[in-house]
This record gives structure tokens, sequence and C-alpha cells, in this order.
């Protein structure tokens, strides 16, 4: 099939599409999925294709119809549950962390878990306090989830249909701002391993890291650096459960700077893990200190204007690599010891 170029939503519409054509044991379930096609349109059309037992629109009781993916996933399907915002999946977490995440584990692995849940999310145009969480910091503590955050259409495409083919239990991070992106996709390219990261631009004076959306945000960011004549490398995470921390330490290592953007906030968020971590495993090549660039710690503004600013946008992200530029190399700590 030749590449072709698809929005953020297509995208993820061919992987659930391809995937259902493929294996009957796929079924997707959740709020508004069959007639109404999905709110983020990614279900359209499936119903009709694939019937009511495939594409089963739900009650709105977030915790039963994730229970209900669990016990389909028990009993040998490959349930895709759609949880309408992640916000909502705040009343699914017993669901997610008591069972999903947990009975793998507590059974020995005689329970497989081939459950994948799509959760639309973060900051998107006016939806207000309730509807624009991001709840990333959350999952990441939870062991036995697997978390990827496609930033493309092209890994919204690969990610999506590899969750679905997973034995374990994969939750699909979709920035609502993305829907409408467009990019190319192959759908026939083979695709990389879902939690391996992408460097997204190469660079040697310093490495910017973002998922989701800020992957996007920092590669904006790092042209407008390129016109002053610095060069940022983009690592684009692709997954947060797990972290390539390979191909993160290997690009700090060679710039010695590393910056990480989140539109999560920044107290005890997804970014003070990765710099931490990447301190540990790079001091010695690091010329400063790990920055991070995130969300104000306030619930997210009504106001189009106050909601823009409580979150990084490109300008914010190439401000804090200026600022990373100039800070003072850090010393071995060992010479000139009191």
């Amino acid at each position: 099939m030749p590449i072709q170029t698809l929005t953020y939503w297509q995208a993820l519409n061919r992987a659930l599409d391809a995937e259902m054509a493929a294996d009957d044991a796929v079924f997707t379930l959740g709020e508004d999925v069959g007639l109404y096609g999905g709110t983020y349109r990614v279900t359209e059309g499936l119903q009709a294709k694939y019937g009511e037992r495939r594409v089963l629109d739900t009650p709105i009781s977030e915790n039963s119809f994730t229970g209900l993916g669990v016990g389909a996933a028990l009993a040998g399907l490959r349930p895709v549950v759609e949880i309408m915002t992640v916000n909502f999946a705040l009343l699914a977490l017993d669901a997610l962390i008591n069972m999903a995440a947990k009975i793998p584990f507590m059974s020995g692995g005689q329970f497989r878990m081939p459950l994948t849940i799509r959760m639309p999310g973060g900051v998107a145009r006016q939806l207000a306090a309730q509807h624009s969480q991001r709840l990333e910091h959350t999952l990441m503590n939870v062991a036995g989830l697997r978390i990827v955050v496609p930033a493309t259409p092209q890994d919204a495409y690969w990610q999506l249909r590899q969750a679905i083919r997973a034995d374990d239990c994969v939750i699909v991070l979709e920035h609502e701002l993305l829907n409408f992106d467009q990019g190319a996709v192959d759908e026939d390219a083979p695709a990389p391993p879902p939690h391996r990261a992408r460097v997204r631009r190469a660079g040697s004076d310093l490495t910017l890291i973002g998922y989701s959306r800020m992957a996007n945000q920092a590669l904006a960011a790092a042209e407008q650096l390129a016109a002053e004549g610095m060069e940022a490398e983009v690592i684009d995470l692709r997954s947060l459960s797990p972290i390539d921390w390979a191909t993160c330490a290997a690009s700090v290592r060679k710039t010695g700077h590393v910056l990480i953007a989140e539109e999560d906030s920044r107290f005890a968020g997804a970014g003070a893990e990765i710099a931490a971590t990447l301190t540990e495993m790079c001091f010695g090549s690091l010329q400063a200190a790990p920055m991070r660039v995130a969300a104000l710690d306030l619930p997210t503004p009504y106001n189009r204007r106050l909601e823009e600013q409580s979150i990084p946008q490109p300008a914010d992200i190439a401000a804090a690599a200026r600022n990373l530029l100039e800070q003072t190399p850090l010393k071995n700590p060992m010479e000139n010891p009191a």
C-alpha cells in the first residue's frame, strides 16, 4: 500500500480496523464508540463494518466497562477499551490498577492481559480544569502497565497495532490536540519496538526530550534555536513505561545538556523522573544541571489565553534552552574538596 497522508485520528482508525480485520478476537467498547463513531472519530464506520457485538456502546460507567475489558482479556479476547477522555480514567482506576496491572503477576504468569486502553487527553482548547488533566505521572507509577504516547500519525498507527497484539495491558495516551495533525503513514513499513525512543532532530549543543504533543513543541523550539546558531537534538520518547534510557543517555552524553518538556505539572511529574535518572546515568558528562519546562502547578484555566500560558509553548522551551546553555558548567565534586 502506498504511503498516505492521514490525520492522527485517521491513523488510529486504520490501525484498529486492520487489527479487527486480522483477528476476530479483537473488539472495541466504550461510550459512543458505535453509532456515534467515537468522540474523536477513531471508531468511525467500524460498527457498520463489524457489527454491534464487536463495536460495543456501553453505559457511562468507566470502572464497569474497563472491568469488562479485563474479564474479556482473561477469557482470551483482545478488547480495546476507549475511555472517552483521560479525565474519566479516575473512575476506572480500580479496574486498571487492582486488576489489569496485577492479575498477571499475582497469577504467577498463568493469566495474560491482552488489554488495550485508549485514553485521549491533555489540554484541548477550553475544556476547563476537570477535562484538561494529564495523568501520566499517576499511571507511570503502576507496575504492570505499559504506556505509549504517540506524537505523530505514523506512531499512532504503529503503536496502537502493537498494543492490540501485546499480551500485556497497554495504555495508549492520545493527545486531543493532535487528532487533526496530518502526517505520512506507511502501513507496510516495519514498526520499531513500541518503547524505542526516536531522535526527531540531530544536534550537538543540547538534548531536548519530549513526549506526545510536547515532542512536537520541542521540535518547533529546536527550529527557533537553530536560527540563532544553537543545535538541539530532539528526542521523542514515544513510551513512558518503559522509557528508552539508552537512546536518551547516548544523546545527553554527546551534548552535555538536557532539557525535558512536558505538559504535565512540574512537581512530581514525568520530567522529574527523567531528569533524576539521566543525572544518575550521565553525571560525568553533564555540563549543567538538567532542566525542566512544564505546566504551571494549578488547575488548567478556562480562559483561552490563560490556558495557553499555563502550559509550555515552543517559545518557552526555546527560552529555557537558552538559559540552560548559559549555565556554569558542573564541576567534578572530587575537585577542590572542602
